[in-house]
């Protein structure tokens, strides 16, 4: 029951934040920004599983490091870091599962979509000058997408489907930061985020399942 309550609050306040963001109160803002992720944190917590393994952990902690960054995101690059230490956590969530291997199309993609977009915004960031914020985010594109590389070992829907929303989010976050002005980009940015927090939260019982069946079919 109080699971339900959490995620029903989750779905209404984060849905508050991203379509009626111009309607809360400037000293209001974090607030509604924070506690969608908090709700998140409390569920991914809550999440009933027989043994709390280390992938239980590792998402739980990455959720926290997210959240932190959320609110330090008003100073770009700390925010950065907390996001990117965020990923590290997810990505060693990914290894310990060890489920599957990447398919060669998704690094391929993968790898070809991080190469474009290096060379777009951070050598864009090298032109101005703008050096230490340039590596920063090279630093940022890899590890998100070794994130996303590495999510397809869980073997898990939820995993995957996160970690491409997240960096969906993220994409858009960046071309509209550096790039050009995106419509719509608040809603577009916040949406993909909080559906990509959410997946990834989901992943936690996804994955507990999934060990469960590979484990019985081992025994068998």
């Amino acid at each position: 029951m109080a699971r339900k309550i959490l995620i029903i609050l989750f779905f209404g306040l984060g849905l508050y934040y991203v379509f009626l963001f111009q309607t809360i109160d400037s000293s209001l803002k974090m607030v509604f920004k924070l506690l969608p992720m908090i709700l998140l944190i409390a569920l991914a917590y809550l999440t009933k599983v027989p043994v709390k393994s280390r992938y239980y952990w590792l998402i739980l902690i990455g959720l926290i490091f997210c959240a932190i960054g959320d609110y330090t995101l008003q100073w770009f690059i700390i925010g950065l870091s907390f996001f990117l230490t965020g990923h590290i956590f997810y990505i060693f969530a990914f290894r310990s599962t060890n489920k599957a291997t990447t398919p060669l199309y998704v690094k391929i993609v993968l790898g070809l979509y991080g190469a474009a977009m290096m060379v777009w915004i951070a050598g864009s960031l090298f032109q101005k000058g703008d050096t230490v914020l340039a590596i920063a985010v090279t630093a940022y594109i890899l590890v998100i997408l070794t994130m996303g590389w590495t999510s397809f070992r869980t073997g898990s829907i939820f995993a995957i489907i996160g970690a491409v929303l997240f960096i969906a989010s993220d994409s858009i976050l960046a071309i509209n930061r550096f790039m050009f002005e995106v419509t719509y980009a608040h809603e577009l940015i916040m949406f993909t985020y909080y559906a990509a927090q959410f997946f990834l939260m989901l992943s936690i019982a996804q994955y507990f399942k999934i060990s469960s069946k590979t484990e019985i079919k081992s025994v068998q």
